[in-house]
């Protein structure tokens, strides 16, 4: 009886993913403020402005109970969520959440060349050649894989009815078909900035968008001119 009572549990998926998903960028980097490339392998830190998106985004959602925050192994991710933190909030950090590794265009800056490459494998993702990679690097599906393990551990803690998770631009963008059930081939539709904000709710058997890269936190700072 209490194998069955496992394996009904395991194969409930109502239970399972009965979650409202908080799904966050991090701030922004000077890696980010100069147009340099940056993957998983570059572990940089918030700038000024990337504190300030930070604490803007507590400020305007500090009244949201969240059972639990999740981010990728990255300081920038755990840096943007930090106020959540200091408050409480329980945190974990997965690995399987870190951005895509650009593998040897990591922390360059961006050039020409670079810009025909990556429009021109960005061009295959769409085509559904899903497996290419800079040198050194992963492919969407490899992406996909490491986050697919990582949204287990996350559906698998049933009491966690609200949570927050922090990310990287690329791999939001493979997350979010992850969770919808769709095509890698559609990742680019999903627009996102430094903090933007997109909230998922679990409805009928899947999931669905209810807000989409929302910025209106971040108000306060554009009126103070701290935008570029």
């Amino acid at each position: 009886m209490q194998l069955l009572f496992q394996l009904t549990r395991k194969l409930n998926p109502n239970k399972l993913r009965n979650k409202q998903i908080y799904l966050i960028r991090h701030g922004e980097t000077e890696f980010n403020k100069q147009g340099l490339v940056q993957g998983s392998g570059v572990d940089s830190d918030l700038n000024e402005l990337g504190q300030a998106q930070a604490l803007a985004f507590y400020v305007h959602y500090q009244h949201i109970k969240f059972d639990k925050i999740y981010t990728s192994a990255l300081k920038r991710t755990h840096q943007t969520v930090l106020p959540f933190v200091e408050k409480g909030v329980q945190w974990q950090p997965l690995t399987g959440l870190n951005e895509i590794s650009w593998g040897v265009k990591e922390g360059r800056s961006v050039k020409a060349e670079d810009n025909m490459q990556h429009y021109y494998m960005l061009e295959a993702w769409r085509d559904g050649m899903l497996d290419i990679k800079v040198e050194g690097g992963e492919s969407p599906l490899e992406v996909q894989a490491r986050q697919q393990i990582a949204l287990e551990h996350i559906l698998a803690h049933e009491h966690e009815q609200t949570i927050l998770i922090c990310m990287h631009g690329r791999a939001i963008r493979i997350f979010l078909c992850l969770l919808l059930g769709i095509s890698l081939q559609e990742m680019d539709k999903f627009e996102h900035s430094n903090v933007s904000l997109y909230v998922l709710n679990y409805t009928d058997g899947k999931y669905t968008i209810e807000v989409a890269n929302n910025t209106v936190h971040l108000a306060p700072i554009k009126q103070q001119g701290q935008y570029a």
